[in-house]
């Protein structure tokens, strides 16, 4: 008669402790338990990548971007693709090195392949229209209508970021496209590097009394109109932050000495959020508060040799704006052409 061959207790304890640790870990670790990954193409799938400020914590199933110029990449497999579209928005979408397609109005399933693609990889970029730095619309994502059997990879994606602040200038109101006719989209898509527009139209340096949106408090928020929530700054790193504020001040009675003053606590929040990234305090094109920037760039120089003040003088003329105020389309290439190289030096793209 054979018997079974025993397993020395000393051999079994190790192995079902290890299991309990493995099953533990998380909590150990201080966090819920891991979660499986979403299905390919919908909120919450690691292989589409969100670029700007966008809520994505309030719902599991529809993410929502704030601020203008947020935008969202994916890699996807099979011949068409869709979006779901909570409400009536309006948005432009490209795939793979196609024309940018502007879809008026649409909701629902929005069919972005009336002609099927060729088999194989595809990318697909997609933003919402914003008017003045609000989207005009439903700007929420609820996910991507994929090929049966396809699924979504992770595209190339640029290893910087640049950061616009600013008001309705960095917005891009009244150039063609908006945000995406700006010139911190053209500058971000020449220089190959991710970009995002922390940019509300009508925005002030220094919150106002009458309303005005003050962006030295702003700035650390999800959205450009509410107290909270804070934004997580470690969702991105910016490598490099230009800023463009006091156009609007003037008119909302900020004084020399509150704006110097805002200014300075705006560059310690960026640095705060950013300790590595080059700060461009940019002149406002009209020349406003040119002095009390310049005197908060020189006050900070001897601690933090990573900020500079960008002297506009000159960049744009008549025939670049299309009032007095905002740049055309040609005004924001004419801006692209000189803030690029300056930006380029100091980021190495």
């Amino acid at each position: 008669m054979q018997t079974s061959p025993r397993t020395s207790p000393r051999r079994v304890l190790p192995t079902l402790v290890a299991a309990v640790l493995m099953a533990c870990l998380p909590s150990l670790a201080g966090g819920a338990p891991a979660q499986a990954a979403a299905a390919p193409g919908q909120p919450g799938d690691p292989n589409i990548k969100f670029i700007g400020r966008w809520d994505t914590t309030s719902s599991s199933t529809a993410y929502t971007p704030y601020w203008a110029g947020a935008y969202y990449r994916a890699g996807f497999t099979g011949r068409t693709v869709k979006l779901k579209q909570r409400g009536t928005i309006d948005l432009w979408a490209r795939i793979d090195n196609g024309p940018v397609k502007f879809y008026d109005d649409v909701k629902g399933t929005v069919n972005l392949t009336p002609a099927a693609l060729s088999p194989g990889n595809h990318t697909l970029q997609v933003n919402y229209q914003v008017v003045a730095g609000s989207y005009k619309g439903d700007a929420v994502f609820q996910g991507l209508v994929l090929d049966s059997g396809a699924t979504t990879y992770a595209p190339p994606a640029p290893a910087r970021t640049v950061e616009f602040v600013g008001d309705s200038i960095t917005v891009g109101t009244t150039s063609s496209q908006n945000a995406r006719t700006a010139y911190g989209w053209l500058i971000g898509e020449r220089l190959g590097v991710e970009h995002t527009q922390i940019a509300q139209g009508g925005a002030c340096l220094v919150a106002a009394a009458d309303g005005c949106v003050g962006l030295e408090r702003q700035f650390t928020k999800l959205s450009p109109n509410a107290a909270t929530p804070d934004w997580n700054f470690s969702r991105y790193r910016a490598d490099a932050v230009v800023i463009n504020l006091g156009t609007n001040d003037v008119g909302h009675g900020v004084s020399s000495a509150q704006f110097q003053s805002a200014y300075g606590s705006l560059l310690r929040k960026v640095r705060a959020a950013y300790p590595q990234a080059w700060i461009f305090a940019l002149e406002t094109f009209r020349g406003r508060f040119v002095p009390q920037t310049e005197a908060v760039k020189a006050a900070v120089a001897g601690g933090d040799a990573r900020v500079s003040f960008v002297d506009t003088t000159g960049w744009l003329g008549p025939g670049d704006l299309t009032d007095s105020v905002h740049p055309n389309d040609r005004g924001h290439r004419v801006i692209a052409d000189r803030l690029a190289p300056v930006i380029a030096a100091r980021i190495g793209s």
